[in-house]
């Protein structure tokens, strides 16, 4: 007499951000078979990418092979791909032209840059949500000090020395901060042409302060922080026009060669691939399980899914919302593989906000506890090192830091790819600005 084995249920994730990883993480040891797909193979520590587009951290420190995360998980498969649609009907997935069934459906595929519906901005002022994006933003920042050195038209090295981030939140107020600093103390001493801390960084929002997602004192005082830095702080101002020569913010012109977008975020198309409801950021509204409406066995999280919290508030797009999501998705997957009662609707815990400004100055809210300077920067790089995957990666980043705490340097100050100043879209090849020629410097 045989014994027939029962397949197990088929679990498919699709992404393998916060929420993705936290979810197949979650259903270690759950029976199930589970895929995980993503169109990169790594991991990202998001929250750190505009350390990388700032050249205080290599790209390999904040990111981790996703194979490498999930090598001693025997139930889970990781497949590169990108996902394209989904068959309800059939209960299939299609990435690259393959059809993958399931039984259970998770969707972490995160967002996108959105402009507000000016995308021809894009080739002028880059996002940053990638590995890519930050290593180009790294480029276009380091080569603006490189043609600086050899301009010797006073208003073209004002353009190239002026940085403009156009949103307040935290990447912007981050990397306004970041590049203050780069100008004015990493690259101090290292261009003879020209002083490197002249220049000009602008952070522009539409709205009335910045980091609003925070209480209005620590963003009072993230503010002042950062105009010591020499950051200019302009407010009430919507950016209204972009080009590779600069943006107008509210009625101003500023003349530019570097803006970079932290404005907004837009969802990526899973809403159109399940044909569910949006809210107008293109995130699917949910139900309290997180699942989607009609189908119990599909469910949407992270900066891909509209969920609110017990007020009625949306939930930020933030890594705990996302790992708090996935990790509650397993859970009723988990219930439902063995029968029991699923549990309580998913409420999200916070453990509060945190923000970066500068070396040494950090603002942090947990509540009732609020945190500015320098013991908020401690806790803010403690946290940070945390939450990175993987042990090397922490050390490293400890480390790196620690350095450039000592003496203000910034050590991945590599320009990768083109020397040439970035093209307009659709830009031939022939037009695009080339290197200026070096000068000999007399003495």
């Amino acid at each position: 007499m045989f014994m027939t084995i029962e397949p197990v249920p088929h679990v498919v994730i699709v992404g393998a951000g916060f929420g993705g990883l936290m979810a197949a993480k979650a259903l270690a040891h759950t029976p199930v078979r589970i895929t995980l797909i993503d169109r990169r193979n790594h991991h990202l520590f998001q929250p750190l990418l505009y350390q990388v587009a700032t050249a205080g951290l290599a790209p390999a420190q904040i990111a981790a092979p996703i194979r490498a995360v999930f090598r001693h998980q025997k139930n889970a498969t990781v497949l590169l791909g990108e996902v394209t649609s989904v068959d309800l009907d059939r209960q299939e997935i299609v990435a690259e032209h393959k059809r993958e069934p399931f039984d259970y459906l998770v969707i972490a595929t995160g967002a996108h840059h959105s402009y507000f519906g000016r995308d021809d901005w894009a080739p002028f002022a880059p996002g940053l949500k990638s590995l890519e994006d930050a290593i180009e933003i790294r480029r276009r920042i380091l080569l603006a000090f490189e043609f600086a050195e050899t301009e010797e038209d006073p208003a073209e090295r004002h353009r190239l020395m002026t940085f403009v981030v156009v949103g307040a939140g935290p990447t912007g107020v981050e990397m306004a901060g970041a590049i203050a600093e780069i100008a004015r103390r990493t690259l101090r001493d290292e261009f003879r042409n020209f002083d490197p801390g002249e220049a000009r960084v602008v952070l522009a929002d539409a709205g009335s302060r910045v980091l609003p997602s925070f209480p209005e004192a620590l963003s009072r005082d993230a503010q002042r922080r950062l105009e010591k830095l020499g950051v200019e702080v302009h407010l009430n101002a919507a950016a209204t026009a972009c080009s590779d020569e600069g943006v107008v913010i509210g009625q101003t012109e500023i003349a530019a060669r570097t803006v970079i977008w932290a404005a907004g975020v837009a969802a990526s198309p899973a809403a159109r691939w399940l044909g569910a409801d949006a809210d107008r950021a293109g995130r699917v509204k949910v139900g309290p399980d997180l699942s989607v409406a009609g189908h119990a066995n599909v469910f949407v999280i992270g900066d891909t899914a509209s969920a609110s919290d017990a007020q009625g508030r949306p939930l930020p797009g933030l890594a705990p919302v996302a790992k708090q999501q996935g990790a509650h998705v397993a859970r009723v997957i988990a219930a439902r593989v063995a029968r029991r009662p699923v549990p309580k609707p998913f409420v999200y815990t916070s453990f509060g906000n945190l923000a970066t400004i500068g070396r040494k100055a950090a603002v942090i809210d947990f509540g009732r506890l609020r945190l500015t300077g320098f013991a908020a920067w401690l806790l803010w790089c403690v946290a940070h090192i945390f939450f990175l995957i993987g042990f090397r990666n922490r050390i490293t980043v400890a480390l790196d830091w620690s350095w450039a705490y000592l003496n203000f340097s910034h050590g991945s100050r590599l320009i990768i790819g083109s020397t040439h100043w970035p093209p307009a879209q659709g830009t031939p090849a022939a037009t695009v600005r080339p290197m200026p020629p070096r000068h000999t410097v007399s003495s």
